[in-house]
């Protein structure tokens, strides 16, 4: 399946979008969130997210989808590149409201901020998995093998260059999940 790496990339971001939501309520209780499940949450929002994932679309899906027929200044492609650069902004706001929090307390823009994130990230995760997604298998059935090996590549030289691994976010991923829940009791 030419999009498995992707969806498996979604599954732990939509792990991580659950963590986030529940520090959001968490926040709203004014619960004292720490610094080490916000700035893993930003480190996750900004270099998984970002950084890998959707270089690996930008670098290595759309291009394939465009070589199969699909335009990238319109449709489908083109209003991916707009959501992966709304995710940038969003996340980029949403590291200055978190270190705001950390050092004055005040939650209410990381509160915004996060939901925002939340909210966007929900939304374009179920684009690509309900619709571009589902014309990529179709559409690159016969170069599947060429670009999940692509796929991987982009995602080793990523995390490589961040200095991290998969199993490195899998972890991370795993330990803000426990960590808010116990945040919760």
């Amino acid at each position: 399946m030419t999009t498995e790496s992707l969806r498996r990339d979604h599954e732990l971001i939509e792990k991580v979008i659950k963590a986030m939501q529940s520090t959001i309520e968490l926040l709203n209780d004014k619960k004292q969130i720490p610094e080490s499940i916000l700035l893993p949450v930003i480190d996750f929002s900004k270099n998984f997210t970002d950084v890998c994932h959707h270089t690996k679309e930008e670098k290595s899906l759309f291009p394939a989808l465009e070589e199969a027929g699909m335009p990238t200044n319109m449709g489908p492609i083109a209003m991916m590149l707009i959501d992966h650069q709304r995710s940038r902004e969003i996340g980029n706001e949403m590291e200055k409201s978190a270190k705001e929090y950390l050092s004055s307390g005040n939650s209410e823009k990381l509160i915004a901020d996060m939901q925002l994130y939340v909210d966007h990230i929900t939304e374009h995760l179920w684009k690509e998995n309900n619709k571009l997604f589902m014309m990529a298998e179709v559409r690159l059935q016969n170069v599947s093998k060429k670009v999940n090996d692509d796929l991987d590549t982009i995602e080793k030289s990523q995390l490589n260059d961040l200095g991290k691994s998969r199993q490195h976010y899998e972890e991370l991923a795993e330990n803000l999940t426990r960590d808010v829940s116990n945040s919760k009791n």
